[in-house]
């Protein structure tokens, strides 16, 4: 889940992001999975992703659309 996306004036990014637990398996490769698209973006100068888990992910930090999507009412 991405918290918050940073567009500096050079064109650099900063993304701080976290996980929907720190024990995911994917918790070491899912920054660079970012870096890597957002860094494929036409125009877009250095990328840097921070993995925050503050403050942490529960199911409520979703959007209804998304509850409804999963079935999840």
């Amino acid at each position: 889940m991405i918290y918050k996306v940073d567009i500096e004036d050079d064109r650099s990014i900063n993304i701080d992001m976290t996980l929907t637990a720190p024990g995911c398996p994917v918790a070491g490769e899912m920054p660079g999975w970012v870096q890597d698209a957002v860094s494929a973006v036409a125009g877009v100068g250095p990328v840097n992703v921070d993995m925050v888990f503050d403050p942490p992910w529960t199911p409520d930090r979703m959007s209804d659309e998304a509850k409804v999507a999963l079935n999840w009412y």
